[in-house]
């Protein structure tokens, strides 16, 4: 399911604060019968970025994530959102790779779900999930129920539904993995240019080098557990980007330090 950390009665209409910083200090995770996952861990990511995080199955990309949510905490060090007046709290949605859609709620319903546990009035809050609908291209799909959506739609409704908050942070856990090949470049596109439109920081993590290079501003390999940060690289491409970008020879170049690091990563 989205899960979202959402202030009490936010309303509607209210604006995104355009992203927060993401400050991580020293962070520590363990977990009994699997050890350590995340040993003195530091990363800083500026308000507004795009980031792919990569790395092998179970280094800690998830871990980081769900500390960065505040689903888990750390065992040590310091895991912080800084927003750029200093004072506002973050809005933080999370967007699983299963879209969780309640199958007796139509895509509107499934869409406004976060308004309505933050108490925000029905008239309200089916405005705004018909907004974020609009906003992923499901406008028309707005009174159809999960069963008679395709995988890639469903995705679509999950995003919608973590996007009706306006969020400062996103994070994704490998959202368009199950996907076919096709629907996750077109679902790429779309994120991405939800990202240029409404300027929120963003975590992605995925275990594709070519996703993580079309999407990103900046890309972050972890090695195995207890993750170490192997390769963090600026995407040194167009900031507006289309499919023919795949066959250009510079993405070829950008993608090479990335196989490279995540061969590395693999190394026992």
């Amino acid at each position: 399911m989205t899960a979202l950390v959402l202030e009490p009665g936010i309303a509607a209409e209210a604006p995104s604060s355009g992203g927060v910083r993401v400050v991580v200090e020293r962070a520590r995770r363990v977990f009994a019968g699997s050890g350590v996952v995340l040993d003195g861990l530091d990363l800083d990511v500026a308000a507004g970025t795009f980031v792919a995080l990569l790395g092998p199955s179970g280094c800690g990309k998830s871990t980081l994530l769900r500390l960065v949510a505040g689903l888990d905490q750390a065992d040590g060090g310091s895991v912080r959102l800084v927003s750029p007046d200093g004072a506002t709290r973050p809005r933080i949605a999370y967007v699983f790779q299963d879209a969780h859609l309640l199958p007796w709620r139509d895509v509107l319903d499934n869409a406004a779900l976060p308004l309505e546990l933050s108490g925000v009035s029905r008239e309200e809050r089916r405005e705004q999930a018909l907004a974020a609908l609009q906003q992923v291209g499901l406008g028309d799909a707005a009174a159809r129920y999960p069963a008679e959506l395709s995988g890639g739609m469903k995705m679509r409704v999950s995003l919608a539904r973590a996007l009706v908050t306006r969020p400062s942070i996103l994070l994704l856990d490998e959202p368009f993995a199950a996907l076919d090949e096709l629907t996750r470049q077109r679902l790429d596109d779309q994120l991405r240019a939800l990202w240029l439109d409404l300027g929120m920081t963003v975590l992605f993590v995925t275990h594709s080098n070519a996703e993580a290079a079309y999407l990103a501003e900046r890309c972050i390999v972890f090695s195995r557990r207890p993750a170490r940060i192997l390769l963090d690289a600026p995407i040194d491409l167009p900031r507006e980007r289309a499919a023919s970008l795949r066959s250009d020879p510079r993405f070829a170049r950008v993608l090479g330090p990335l196989q490279d690091a995540l061969l590395a990563g693999e190394a026992p």
